[in-house]
């Protein structure tokens, strides 16, 4: 073996051992995540299975008795919530979306500080979200106060930026030629946009979207800063008080009597399903009906 066959051969022994300790690191780092995971669950699944009842669902909020203590004001709230992003965020994200994907000329300088400053404000921590909707939207020129409706407004300012970004790739994901036969045959761009491209983008938004619903469902600081309560007893109105499970769980979690520590555990599984269940339904969507061009 010549001289430069043999440090060939050391350098690339030496480059496979390297990729092997990086990847028993990385595999370390997960079986970390993992097993960290894995015991809060436990902890928490431990404490709450025995909380899931009717009363936990259906009943009121009580600060005296942890067995009387209901979340249905918080998980109506909830569900308020979400269908107000779906009217709110869905439509102008999509619209945005493909605006900037289908008309939007790049070559054009509010262009692209629009698409950058989109990028941006999906990085945004949710506190600054908070503090902006108690400025303009409860105190400010809108000043609707600390109803359901602001904290759905400020929900929307929160998930838009993720929204638009997944329309984005979704559009952007469907083949130039589907829109240049459509366009041949005769078609406006709107009818090539509204008929062939978003039917085909659908898969992705609804993805996207449900994927940016789960994570605003699981926000609180936003929704304390611009009122929501830790306890109301009677069920939310749109223009009334409010609450949301996660600050109901708080709330319970603060209390001294232990009782209510184990009811918090049973609001964390019930918060849980809802959020498994719509990134389970999102992945479905994604795998069921999207297309592979």
């Amino acid at each position: 073996m010549s001289v430069d066959a043999f440090r060939l051969h050391r350098r690339s022994g030496g480059a496979q051992v390297r990729g092997r300790l990086f990847y028993a690191f990385l595999l370390a780092s997960l079986a970390v995540g993992f097993i960290a995971l894995g015991t809060l669950l436990v902890d928490v699944f431990k404490d709450g299975i025995g909380q899931l009842d009717r009363i936990l669902l259906t009943g009121a909020p009580s600060v005296i008795e942890p067995a009387t203590a209901g979340a249905r004001p918080a998980i109506l709230a909830t569900i308020y919530l979400m269908f107000l992003l779906l009217f709110m965020a869905v439509p102008i994200g999509v619209a945005t979306a493909i605006y900037l994907e289908e008309y939007a000329d790049n070559q054009r300088w509010y262009n692209r500080l629009l698409d950058l400053n989109i990028q941006n404000l999906a990085a945004v921590p949710s506190i600054v979200y908070g503090i902006l909707g108690l400025a303009f939207i409860v105190r400010g020129p809108v000043g609707i106060g600390r109803v359901l409706l602001a904290g759905g407004m400020i929900l929307t300012l929160l998930v838009l930026p993720t929204v638009i970004i997944s329309s984005r790739e979704a559009i952007r994901a469907i083949p130039d030629s589907i829109r240049q036969g459509g366009l041949a045959l005769g078609a406006t761009q709107w009818q090539v946009i509204w008929r062939q491209v978003l039917p085909a983008a659908v898969p992705g938004i609804a993805t996207g979207t449900i994927l940016a619903l789960s994570r605003a469902i699981g926000e609180t600081a936003p929704l304390l800063l611009v009122g929501a309560l830790s306890y109301i007893s009677f069920n939310p109105t749109l223009l009334g008080d409010f609450t949301a499970l996660p600050i109901q769980i708080y709330q319970w979690i603060s209390q001294d009597e232990p009782g209510f520590t184990l009811r918090a555990a049973g609001g964390i599984i019930v918060l849980l399903v809802i959020l498994l269940t719509m990134n389970a339904f999102a992945i479905f969507i994604r795998n069921r009906y999207q297309k592979r061009w």
